[in-house]
């Protein structure tokens, strides 16, 4: 005969006149079932059918994009002599992803995730082999750039996922929120790991490592992600919607990103530049880790909690915070001139980056029309590589002409202008589609 564990036993006692029987089993709800510790948001997220597959495959995917900037350059400046070459070879690479991004994305949403990623990897895969072979046997200058340029059909995978996270949690406004703030505290975690992965690997084993091994994760990634089928979000077989850009609240959406891409292009610029000047320039990339730290740390905590406000109301105030924020790099430069004291000052000021970008993520995907999700987000995305690419001009300006201590108010300055953005053209409520109220949604998230 079985014995009972100490939770399975029913203990009787007599008070009085009376039989008194206590349960010790497990409570069980109204419906039959057991009723269990909740579990966190994180968890009630992964838990989905099929989010864990999908989600391994995107940090696979994404973790190449911090390590292919880095690997082309010092493998370019090592075996031609010339920062001037590689950083040109990496802006065009940058310009024309801004430019074939989205319509790669537009195939995505017209034809499905799987039918369009896979190949446009490939394509992007054969260009950053090709660039490696350039390199390696001394190919023309022109080649490079050819090679690079070929890259730009890299999907954006974080894009992708969320827009299958939108698919899946279609209705529940909380959830969503979670999804969009994990979703970036991936990006940030890729975006800290893969500049130290790629300088390791090129440093350690040969050159042409980081781009190497970059590939091969892109691959495995992509093909690991787009084999979830079951999470794809479905084509939508009818007449295409208003083009994105058209779409209501879009363009001030992305004037937004302009802006807020000028803060991280200026800020990697300068703080390698104050690095530099201290005798420490290979110092500069932990530095900057530790803005991405923060920003993943805050990414996680913003998501764990629901935020009071609809994500236009909280815009605004992100972006103040931002603003206010970004000042500490430019106090502890200009006051302390001390490498340790800036990474500090970057770490909290990259607290405010993430819930930034989650709200600004979250409004997009609210304007962007229903079918053409992918190429909204990678519309903003577009935003983004512009600002970056206008922020690290303006940055790399004021060092050269001014000082690197002055260089750190170019990220606040670029804050400001997003703030004064957001306030200017946000003000009407008729830019923005209605929110959902997440006090309706609440009841059916799962616990």
């Amino acid at each position: 005969m079985p014995q009972q564990s100490p939770r399975d036993t029913v203990l009787f006692t007599v008070t009085s006149d009376t039989l008194v029987a206590v349960d010790f089993g497990p409570r069980r709800r109204s419906d039959g079932r057991t009723r269990t510790r909740g579990k966190g948001p994180y968890r009630r997220l992964l838990a989905r059918p099929g989010a864990r597959a999908f989600t391994a495959g995107g940090l696979l995917a994404r973790l190449p994009m911090g390590m292919f900037g880095v690997s082309a350059v010092v493998m370019i400046a090592g075996t031609r002599g010339s920062y001037a070459l590689a950083g040109a070879v990496t802006a065009t690479g940058l310009a024309t992803t801004a430019v074939v991004a989205p319509w790669t994305a537009r195939l995505i949403d017209r034809y499905g995730q799987a039918r369009v990623a896979l190949p446009a990897t490939v394509f992007a895969a054969l260009g950053f082999l090709a660039l490696l072979l350039c390199v390696r046997h001394g190919a023309p200058d022109w080649t490079l750039f050819a090679c690079y340029a070929a890259t730009a059909t890299t999907p954006n995978t974080g894009g992708m996922s969320r827009a299958r996270w939108a698919h899946l949690l279609k209705g529940d406004a909380g959830s969503l929120h979670t999804a969009n703030s994990f979703e970036q505290a991936a990006d940030e975690l890729c975006f800290m790991l893969g500049p130290v992965v790629a300088a390791f690997l090129c440093g350690t084993l040969f050159p042409e490592a980081g781009t190497l091994v970059g590939v091969v994760l892109l691959l495995a990634g992509v093909l690991l992600f787009t084999a979830q089928r079951s999470t794809e979000p479905p084509v939508e077989r009818r007449a295409p919607a208003r083009a994105p850009f058209r779409a209501p609240g879009m363009r001030p959406l992305l004037a937004v990103c302009l802006a807020t891409g000028a803060v991280f292009g200026a800020m990697e610029v300068v703080t390698i530049a104050f690095a530099d000047e201290r005798g420490h320039r290979t110092a500069a990339g932990a530095v900057l880790a530790f803005q991405a730290a923060g920003s993943c740390a805050a990414g996680l905590l913003y998501g764990a909690v629901r935020p009071a406000g609809s994500a236009r109301a909280r815009l605004p105030w992100c972006l103040a915070a931002m603003t206010a924020l970004m000042t500490l790099p430019l106090l502890a430069a200009g006051l302390t001139g001390s490498l340790p004291v800036l990474a500090g000052a970057l770490l909290l000021a990259g607290m405010a980056t993430a819930p930034t970008m989650v709200t600004t993520m979250t409004l997009v995907q609210r304007c962007t029309p229903a079918g053409r999700l992918n190429e909204g987000m990678t519309l903003a995305v577009t935003g983004l590589l512009g600002g970056i690419a206008c922020g690290s001009a303006a940055g790399g300006w004021t060092v050269e002409h001014v000082s690197a201590t002055a260089g750190y108010g170019v990220p606040v300055a670029a804050a400001a202008l997003a703030l004064l953005v957001s306030a200017a053209l946000f003000g009407r409520s008729d830019r923005f589609p209605a929110e959902p109220s997440n006090r309706s949604t609440d009841s059916r998230t799962p616990h």
